[in-house]
């Protein structure tokens, strides 16, 4: 494919993927364990990540960040500290995409199915770990308080992230790996 064909494929693919973030994410807002909405954003990230590059994954990770912040899915950490909320909620998507593509282009040399894998699993990973970093940094005391005498970490990790995490995980295990095949197979 020549260099023009080819940047033209990365910016209408990375268009689709970035209509499907705000899609899935508004919609996703719908579907919740407890205050918080499971995501399926994170697999259009992966595949934008492995198709177009770490830069498209970065901006995919960056649009999902500002849906939620403008959809209300963060209102309840917004009330409590709005720069802290922000920060953590860009930083946790951009840096997710970003290290998706990173991974992808790291690992694609020996394997490209290993490297959507790779790359589907540190998405999801990255989010998790950075929101739970801004938890820690900025919403320690108002954690501590919705914890209710529970240790505050396990309060982190089974009732903020828990269900959500695994199951991000896993619909990216198996869904980015097929949707980058298939995309590839339509492409040669």
């Amino acid at each position: 494919m020549n260099e023009k064909k080819l940047n033209t494929r990365k910016m209408v693919l990375g268009a689709i993927m970035t209509a499907l973030v705000i899609i899935l994410q508004l919609m996703g807002a719908f579907v919740r364990f407890g205050p918080f909405s499971i995501s399926l954003v994170l697999i259009p990230i992966v595949i934008g990540a492995a198709e177009c590059g770490a830069s498209i994954g970065a901006w995919l990770g960056f649009v999902f960040g500002v849906v939620v912040l403008a959809s209300g899915d963060a209102a309840a950490f917004l009330s409590v500290n709005v720069v802290g909320t922000v920060i953590t909620v860009l930083l946790k998507g951009t840096l997710c995409g970003f290290a998706a593509g990173l991974v992808y282009k790291a690992i694609s040399k020996f394997n490209r199915y290993v490297a959507v894998v790779c790359a589907a699993i540190i998405c999801p990973v990255v989010n998790t770990g950075v929101f739970l970093l801004g938890c820690l940094v900025f919403f320690m005391d108002t954690l501590a308080s919705w914890a209710g005498g529970q240790e505050m970490w396990k309060y982190m990790i089974f009732v903020l992230v828990g269900w959500n995490f695994l199951f991000e995980l896993g619909s990216n295990i198996v869904l980015s790996p097929v949707i980058v095949r298939l995309l590839n197979i339509r492409n040669k």
